[in-house]
């Protein structure tokens, strides 16, 4: 197996030296003649082990380290150095060096160094690469489903991993955007970089700011201490922008700047960073009435709007449900020491009938308490939650008998939007963030509502 060698000393004829040495081993051998030059090769070439002198001018050998450490965390280094006392040799190794060897060196305690450090690149490598085989096979598992829908989604999917374009993601609460966001980065170019999620409606609007692109201490009451914000965190992998439809119209304008700019201003800190993200974004709600409304920026929107994947509820994907409830079955059941052979034609029957408001959480809700009364291996309809057949009873859903009006149509839709809020309350045990992905709509306005219709959660939750 060939390996990438990089040797950084400011001597020319060690370097060649080295590499002469070196390469009778299957290494290709990069080399460097200061520090700058060296992180310059770190980032065109795949190394896998870095030999580096103690001193040079300019950036020596521990400031190399140093950022080897930072930039490069599980990149192995050796360091050379002709002042071999224990006291460099103690430092480099606290500073992260794998091991150090002394000049004038010997060969073959060289080839013995160089070999181990090698190894643990290998095993390292290998490591990852059995991590990301695993992360993979998690996501594809929660990627469930064969329906002509859904089936678009996955091409969608497949098309944009690999670049770095911004993604819209669309459809009702609880469709799996997160899901699928996570899907693009663990299968994409930044798969081994971070993934930050926020949820836009979930943080209070005066945090806002300081929570996407951090803040300086001091900069307002309650900054005890620097902070990094959300867009640093992600730099160089994904930031998943989730609810986005909630952000404020102010910070709005902050944001288009970083997408089209790449740069960011913490709160309190005039001077800009560069950020190097790619952005997903995903509401629930329809921008383009927003934008309409005053209550979204248009060239924010078509900023987002470079990719856009609709996800379909999972009333449009009926043939799914099947799979993804037995998918649930079995990995819910296993975590509480159960196993389930599936389910009943009954069960599956009643599943497919009911309209699922709250999609695919939803259904994950109903499989685990059924999962969680079922006393044989294969769940029953009676395992059932008692809400999917009080559905399909009043004729899925309808709540106004034929030919009938209301004489207050204020009235009328309070009563409805109470009896919903009620029900998802009810479902959730009284969760409201929960209650409100139910019935799909953000945490900002089911709080809105509660307080409209006069809603006490205390008194409604069993």
């Amino acid at each position: 197996m060939t390996h990438n060698v990089l040797v950084v000393d400011d001597e020319p004829k060690l370097c060649d030296l080295l590499a002469s040495a070196l390469s009778q081993n299957d290494i290709v051998v990069f080399t460097a003649g200061n520090g700058l030059h060296a992180l310059k090769v770190l980032e065109c070439e795949d190394i896998d082990l870095v030999i580096s002198d103690w001193r040079m001018p300019g950036m020596d050998g521990p400031q190399l380290l140093a950022e080897i450490k930072s930039r490069f965390p599980q990149l192995p280094v050796i360091v050379m150095t002709a002042y071999s006392t224990v006291k460099n040799a103690v430092q480099s190794m606290r500073n992260g060096a794998f091991d150090y060897i002394a000049k004038p060196f010997d060969i073959d305690e060289l080839d013995i160094t160089v070999n181990k450090a090698l190894q643990f690149r290998d095993i390292l490598k290998d490591n990852q690469r059995m991590r990301a085989e695993l992360d993979e096979h998690r996501q594809i598992d929660s990627l469930i489903g064969d329906s002509p829908s859904f089936r678009r989604v996955l091409h969608a999917i497949d098309s944009v991993r690999e670049s770095n374009a911004t993604i819209l993601l669309t459809g009702e609460s609880g469709t799996g955007k997160e899901m699928v966001a996570r899907a693009i980065h663990t299968h994409g170019n930044r798969a081994d970089k971070p993934f930050v999620a926020v949820n836009c409606a979930a943080i209070p609007e005066g945090l806002l700011e300081s929570e996407m692109f951090g803040h300086r201490k001091g900069a307002f009451t309650g900054a005890v201490a620097d902070r990094v914000g959300r867009f640093q965190q992600a730099d160089k992998g994904t930031l998943f922008l989730d609810e986005i439809g909630e952000m404020p119209l102010a910070l709005q304008a902050k944001i288009l700047r970083a997408l089209q700019e790449r740069v960011i201003e913490p709160v309190g800190d005039p001077r800009e960073r560069k950020v190097d993200v790619r952005v997903i974004a995903a509401t629930n709600k329809n921008l383009l009435d927003a934008v309409a409304n005053k209550e979204f920026r248009e060239d924010l929107y078509y900023r987002l709007n470079v990719f856009p994947i609709p996800l379909p509820a999972l009333r449009e994907r009926v043939e799914d449900i099947a799979p993804l409830a037995r998918h649930f079955a079995h990995t819910l059941g296993a975590a509480a020491g159960k196993r389930f052979s599936g389910f009943s034609p009954q069960a599956l029957q009643a599943m497919a009938r009911y309209s699922w408001p709250g999609n695919i959480r939803e259904l994950q809700n109903c499989v685990e308490r059924a999962t969680i009364v079922a006393s044989g291996a294969v769940i029953e309809e009676e395992d059932l939650p008692a809400y999917l057949f009080a559905s399909s009873a009043n004729g899925g859903g309808t709540l106004i008998a034929e030919g009938s009006v209301p004489a207050d149509l204020e009235a009328a839709l309070a009563e409805v939007e109470k009896t919903y809020i009620l029900a998802a309350l009810a479902q959730s045990n009284g969760v409201q963030a929960a209650a409100a992905q139910l019935i799909g709509i953000s945490e900002r306005s089911f709080w809105y509502r509660l307080k409209k219709l006069g809603i006490h959660v205390d008194k409604i939750v069993r």
